[in-house]
């Protein structure tokens, strides 16, 4: 793995490669590799926090006249799992992580996941590395272009909000959300909920907090039933 030509194409250069070592590196796969030093979840904490920060300020300043309800429907479209998954695999990221052999084999929405925490992982590093105005330049590049997709296709509006929309207007019936599964630590555990119209689901999500995943589930129901 080449991390300095890696570092080149995001258009990055570390000081200290390690870092952005670490925020490839699944947890995974320090089980198959015990001289794998760390993983990325630590990065990923802060990550998450720059990511967060640098979007707010983003939408604070493009969208003036915009009430907070508004900026936060367009922050939670621009951050959420699906959209930065998308970002990274764009960037390459499926390539370059490090991965058991039995993540590696993962799909869908699991591997979403993992590729949506490695972005937010590479924005830790970043900031580390460089401090936060090379981490929201960062952003800037790969992120901020997406809020002419998030408003052009209303990808803001609430999912679930839709769904019970359509549900009660077209059968008359109030969906019901039932958590499927949980997994993982407890610092980064994963959810599955299925979405129920009268005890049949319709639907199924998942997320890194119930929330997500109910949301995920109300857009799975949405395409279900095309709504």
């Amino acid at each position: 793995m080449d991390l300095t030509a890696y570092a080149a194409s995001l258009g990055l250069t570390f000081k200290n490669l390690e870092l952005l070592e670490e925020a490839l590196t699944h947890r995974s796969f320090l089980n198959e590799n015990k001289s794998a030093k760390s993983h990325n979840e630590r990065l990923e904490f802060l990550g998450d926090a720059v990511l967060e920060l640098a979007v707010t300020r983003f939408l604070f300043d493009k969208f003036p006249l915009k009430p907070e309800g508004d900026l936060t429907a367009y922050r939670a479209a621009l951050v959420n799992t699906f959209s930065i998954s998308e970002i990274a695999e764009k960037l390459g990221m499926n390539d370059m992580l490090m991965l058991s052999k039995g993540e590696k084999r993962d799909t869908g929405r699991a591997r979403q996941i993992i590729l949506a925490d490695a972005f937010e992982a590479l924005l830790g590093a970043v900031y580390l590395d460089q401090g936060f105005d090379a981490a929201e330049r960062f952003v800037a590049t790969n992120l901020y272009p997406k809020i002419d997709e998030v408003l052009a296709n209303k990808s803001y509006q609430d999912a679930k909000s839709r769904f019970q929309e359509h549900a009660q207007d077209e059968e008359g019936v109030t969906p019901k959300y039932k958590t499927l599964s949980e997994d993982g630590p407890d610092h980064a555990r994963t959810f599955v909920v299925g979405v129920f119209l009268n005890e049949k689901e319709i639907g199924r999500g998942e997320g890194k907090s119930k929330q997500e995943a109910e949301q995920a589930a109300a857009k799975a129901g949405l395409d279900k039933k095309g709504w």
